[in-house]
């Protein structure tokens, strides 16, 4: 049965902020939201038992412990959510996991700011990053002086999926999209939504220059993920211009 399994059940929060790192272009929100668990030492709060969640179990290196693919991951003295996961999800998946989420979201009255990469060679220039909202998440963007699109475009994957979800309920929530590279792991990009995107949304610091510091390293280590992502050939989580439909 669908559901969010609650591990910690002593951690208290209170309409928390929630940064979703579901896989996608660039491979920003999982670069993003792995940095973040790892900067605060953010407790394992749950496990995600949605339909659409692939049914393994991960484990990392140098780490024996196995684990559920998909989790959440809380501070309290920050009242934020990270939603992790380690696996990508099937697109044809992708609407049960946002249902099951969503009701969540509902019952524990979360904010939350999905993440998303828009494909765009890199130049060597810094990735633009702009914000789209449901409810009062664009009066929110608008508040952290944090720009608009400047052409028509859409979020397709899971993240597609639950911003659509939050559409259709008429639920606060914020997506973020940031220039990526269409190819390879992008830490510069998952540097500016956490420094341009999260940071302002959410009025918590979170120190990034590690993620350009230490770029290739994490390149190398999401690197083989990247690639099943594109071998399976899934429709990940990405911005696209709207104008390829038309």
């Amino acid at each position: 049965m669908a559901h969010i399994n609650v591990l910690a059940e002593d951690v208290s929060l209170s309409e928390p902020t929630l940064i979703e790192g579901l896989p996608g272009v660039g491979l920003v929100g999982k670069i993003a939201a792995d940095h973040a668990v790892e900067e605060f030492e953010m407790t394992h709060y749950a496990n995600v038992h949605c339909d659409g969640v692939p049914r393994v179990a991960v484990y990392q290196e140098g780490d024996a412990t196995l684990r559920s693919p998909v989790r959440l991951y809380a501070d309290e003295e920050r009242n934020l959510l990270v939603l992790q996961s380690d696996v990508p999800i099937r697109p044809d998946s992708a609407a049960e996991l946002a249902d099951c989420l969503s009701n969540w979201f509902d019952d524990e009255a979360i904010l939350p700011v999905f993440l998303s990469g828009i494909p765009k060679e890199q130049a060597g220039d810094v990735p633009e990053l702009y914000g789209v909202g449901v409810g009062d998440g664009t009066q929110m963007l608008a508040d952290a002086d944090i720009g608009e699109p400047a052409e028509a475009g859409l979020v397709s994957g899971p993240t597609g999926a639950l911003l659509n979800d939050a559409v259709e309920r008429g639920r606060t929530a914020v997506g973020l999209i940031v220039e990526s590279d269409p190819q390879f792991p992008d830490p510069a990009a998952a540097r500016v939504i956490l420094e341009n995107g999260i940071e302002p949304l959410t009025g918590v610091e979170i120190p990034s220059d590690d993620l350009v510091d230490h770029a290739e390293d994490i390149r190398d280590a999401k690197e083989r993920l990247a690639k099943r992502m594109q071998s399976a050939d899934e429709e990940s989580t990405q911005a696209r211009p709207l104008g390829m439909y038309q």
